[in-house]
């Protein structure tokens, strides 16, 4: 047992980004645990704060004494390990986790939007499980609890009752998300989600040096695992294990980067204006079917086919 707090490695990323199977595989290193998202946790300072952008003023001493106290027992309650801790929120939040772990060692990792809003779409359409309310719950304050109960019940009323598709809000709250639920369609909200948590994410870590962040990009991590890992291991100042390379020939699928094509190429066209900003700066390119369809609808300057992509109040059909 200790009575210092380690130096966690915080892994930033937004959501369905690689995030998880990051974490899960070096989770296998004999000095680390993995924590898998405590967002109640990291709330602590204004859990009912509509939007998820947290800054440094939002860490009072207060705040920065209790998180840096779970972090402590966690880590005493894990045979005193490492903490790698990944809570996809903290995307919106990283001069607030910043202040109070200066010392920590940072990773990012960022996915293809294409692939991202594929993925998201279909997290927009379900509900937290009785078991992940229970694992959600274990690391809630109990302060929270009435909150987080509100909003389990919220969700299951929606869905169940309601029958509504989908949730009136999953994944990264940015601000202004709600007033876009108003009036934007289904994919370009999804589509904001990851262009602002990009562009608020590099402004923030634009204020870290060189030698205090790890970049990754999840197509680049699925293709070549264990040359990532090893990078990983040694960035964090650990050796690289036969146990984390067992788990990343076990875990790692490189073969799930083309869902996002069962949207049209008109559809995702028509959502290029939110993401080709981002999408340079990480080198994205614009897949060639989707270059032909914006190329027409730039030529032609008529509107883009609204298509199948409802708004999120809408109809039931699915979207395939």
């Amino acid at each position: 047992m200790t009575d210092k707090l380690k130096p966690p490695i915080i892994l930033l990323g937004n959501t369905r980004s690689g995030t998880t199977i990051v974490q899960k595989i070096m989770s296998f290193h004999p000095e680390i645990s993995g924590w898998y998202e405590p967002n109640a946790l990291w709330l602590y300072a204004d859990p009912t704060r509509i939007y998820d952008t947290f800054d440094e003023n939002d860490a009072t001493e207060k705040v920065k004494k209790y998180i840096r106290k779970r972090f402590l027992k966690y880590q005493r309650k894990h045979g005193n390990h490492i903490i790698l801790e990944k809570s996809p929120q903290n995307i919106l939040r990283i001069p607030y986790v910043h202040t109070i772990f200066p010392e920590a060692t940072y990773l990012y990792i960022v996915r293809n939007p294409f692939s991202f809003i594929s993925s998201v779409e279909y997290k927009w359409q379900s509900t937290v499980t009785p078991r992940g309310v229970i694992r959600r719950l274990k690391d809630t304050p109990v302060s929270q609890l009435p909150y987080w109960i509100r909003r389990y019940i919220s969700q299951q009323f929606q869905k169940r009752i309601l029958r509504k598709k989908y949730l009136s809000v999953w994944g990264p709250r940015y601000d202004d998300i709600y007033e876009d639920l108003k009036k934007e369609k289904m994919l370009t909200i999804i589509a904001r989600q990851w262009a602002v948590c990009s562009k608020q994410a590099e402004e923030a870590l634009a204020r870290f040096g060189k030698d205090r962040l790890l970049r990754l990009r999840y197509e680049d991590f699925v293709e070549h695992p264990i040359p990532y890992l090893e990078q990983i291991c040694a960035y964090c100042g650990l050796n690289m294990t036969d146990s984390i390379v067992k788990a990343a020939n076990e875990l790692v699928k490189s073969d799930r980067q083309n869902k996002w094509q069962r949207f049209s190429p008109a559809e995702l066209a028509r959502i290029i204006p939110e993401i080709e900003d981002e999408m340079e700066r990480h080198g994205y390119e614009i897949p060639a079917e989707i270059a032909r369809s914006l190329k027409n609808y730039r030529d032609t300057d008529d509107k883009m086919p609204e298509a199948n992509n409802h708004r999120l109040t809408g109809t039931d059909d699915e979207i395939r």
